[in-house]
């Protein structure tokens, strides 16, 4: 089975609902990247990657935290994209959104983006688990 970007999306939304990075990490390129528009430099490997999201769930986790990542889809560029809707403490703060790129076997980038706004997106009312 080809891997979507709407499936990689799914297995991120789970690794964040879950607080458990093992739903995204068979999934990741060697040379995957990962870049935020909050954050200067992107992190350019699955390594640098793992070690920066399991540092995250851990943190979230011990400040009893709550991330809601919600599956949605937002126009861009012409045509219907699968997106995750991020939320913190409350499924209405809505914090950004997540695109996926994929080349049909392994996840090659995510990109967490406050614009466009995550109010942008068509939400499904969907948090995997």
């Amino acid at each position: 089975m080809a891997l979507t970007e709407e499936r990689a999306l799914h297995a991120y939304a789970q690794m964040l609902n879950t607080l458990n990075s093992d739903y995204l990490e068979p999934l990741l390129a060697d040379d995957f990247t990962y870049e935020s528009q909050n954050v200067f430099q992107p992190l350019t490997s699955k390594g640098e990657f793992l070690d920066y999201i399991k540092a995250k769930l851990e943190t979230i986790r011990n400040a009893n935290a709550t991330v809601f990542a919600e599956m949605g889809s937002i126009h861009l560029h012409g045509k219907e994209q699968p997106c995750v809707v991020l939320a913190q403490n409350d499924k209405t703060n809505l914090v950004g959104l997540v695109l996926a790129k994929t080349d049909g076997v392994k996840l090659k980038r995510l990109d967490l983006c406050i614009v466009p706004t995550p109010e942008m997106a068509a939400r499904s009312g969907a948090y995997p688990s």
